[in-house]
């Protein structure tokens, strides 16, 4: 009966695990938090695993710690999701091998209940309670559908109050985008801007 073949280890020379996740996370342009997360998620694979490195491992360690997420942490569907991207990148980007199909995992499931929106009159009942650069920029949240992020790296070259428009740049996805500046905001956002030259 011949032996299968060991699994190769990483060489003695090659940097840890970790860092070589984070290096192929910069080398793809990947955000910070992006990178924190693969790592993050890496490192508890790893962990739950008794500490085996994943070239040791393949699909079925992959679906019983996605099993585990599911069951016994009782995560979102989202943050599930999320461990497996991490865990196809690690074994597809960093150590260039694929796993296989996974089989028989666990889907956490996605919630039944519907999103909180505030009706038109809610949302602007607490902007009227704002003041100054906070009703600023719940102005331009609400009105502009902007998120937080984008709101707050906004800069005055991304403003075009003749064409009422606020250019997104690098938002969501890497994606450039355009949204619509509320008329309500113009000349108090001028007045601001000119206020702080």
């Amino acid at each position: 009966m011949t032996q299968p073949n060991p699994v190769p280890l990483p060489e003695p020379g090659k940097p840890r695990l970790l860092d070589q996740v984070r290096n192929r996370c910069r080398v793809r342009h990947l955000r910070p938090k992006t990178e924190r997360a693969y790592v993050n998620w890496v490192r508890r694979f790893v962990v739950f695993h008794h500490m085996r490195h994943p070239l040791e491992m393949g699909a079925k360690e992959v679906t019983e710690f996605l099993t585990h997420l599911a069951v016994e942490g009782q995560v979102a569907a989202s943050t599930q999701n999320q461990a497996l991207s991490a865990l196809l990148f690690l074994y597809r980007e960093v150590l260039e091998r694929d796993f296989g199909w996974l089989d028989n995992v666990v889907r956490a499931r996605k919630p039944k209940t519907l999103p909180v929106v505030y009706s038109p009159e809610e949302a602007m009942g607490i902007i009227g309670e704002l003041k100054g650069r906070r009703w600023l920029m719940g102005m331009q949240l609400y009105g502009g559908g902007l998120r937080l992020n984008e709101c707050l790296q906004q800069r005055v070259k991304d403003l075009d109050f003749e064409r009422l428009q606020i250019t997104v740049r690098d938002g969501k996805g890497e994606k450039d985008r355009v949204t619509l500046l509320p008329q309500a905001v113009v000349e108090p956002l001028k007045q601001h801007l000119v206020s702080k030259f």
